[in-house]
């Protein structure tokens, strides 16, 4: 698919990758529909987007609210054959730990589960179903990108986060069979550590040990997890995949 002729919803872009996926494509003469909670950050993106740019404020865990915005992205575009489902969270903490100091057992809560779970696997899912359901409609061909993680393989410490991660690798194989025959393809790009506003505001001692894992011993800029992203599109061959950009840290 050609760039020019996308129209295209970026969730999460009122910041970090997301707010990259929206302007480059924009400057590469798409259609963007840019989603996410956060007001403020989508009329800053707003300013960057100008007229090729609307923006839509909407929660991926309310099914409510992304059958809204999937069909007002569609109305405001006049069309839609693309989505990049980049919206996600993280709740880092173990299973189980204990306290050595006083043997207190503490457990991972429910709730800091299900809220990864909600917005990291169930987003994605409303999304695809909502955005897919409006491209068999119309007949109209086109490409779903999953953000998943390097996480996905199992990461210690994010218990909901790998569970949200390889599911959505897993749910990218399935959604590519299921609508292959209706000319849309799905792919996912796993990114390891990115130069994101969470990832700078981390402490340095504790950022240098973790990019000193990674084999190019440094996180990816947002641009080049980009690429990735605009070979997916531009690659009508490319389907049913996860693409690892993550500085070789994935065993």
């Amino acid at each position: 698919m050609k760039l020019d002729e996308m129209k295209i919803i970026v969730t999460g872009a009122a910041s970090g990758l997301g707010w990259c996926f929206a302007t480059e494509l924009a400057r590469a003469g798409a259609q963007v529909a840019a989603c996410d909670v956060d007001s403020a950050g989508l009329a800053a993106l707003s300013e960057q987007l100008r007229d090729r740019g609307t923006i839509h404020e909407c929660d991926v865990t309310s099914e409510q609210s992304v059958s809204w915005m999937v069909a007002a992205a569609h109305k405001a575009m006049g069309g839609l054959n693309g989505l990049i489902n980049n919206a996600g969270i993280f709740r880092d903490g173990m299973l189980v730990s204990q306290d050595r100091a006083t043997g207190e057992i503490r457990t991972m809560p429910l709730e800091q589960w299900q809220r990864v779970i909600d917005v990291d696997l169930t987003g994605p899912f409303l999304c695809a179903r909502e955005a897919a359901a409006r491209m068999v409609q119309t007949e109209t061909p086109g490409v779903i990108i999953n953000i998943s993680s390097s996480s996905r393989h199992g990461n210690r410490g994010q218990t909901n986060y790998s569970a949200a991660k390889a599911g959505l690798a897993a749910d990218t194989r399935v959604w590519a069979e299921e609508l292959a025959p209706h000319k849309i393809r799905v792919g996912a790009i796993a990114p390891g550590f990115v130069e994101t506003p969470i990832l700078k505001a981390m402490r340095a001692e504790v950022l240098d040990r973790m990019l000193a894992a990674v084999p190019l011993r440094r996180a990816a800029k947002p641009e080049e997890i980009w690429a990735a992203a605009r070979f997916i599109i531009e690659c009508d061959y490319f389907t049913g995949r996860c693409v690892d950009v993550d500085g070789g840290i994935s065993s």
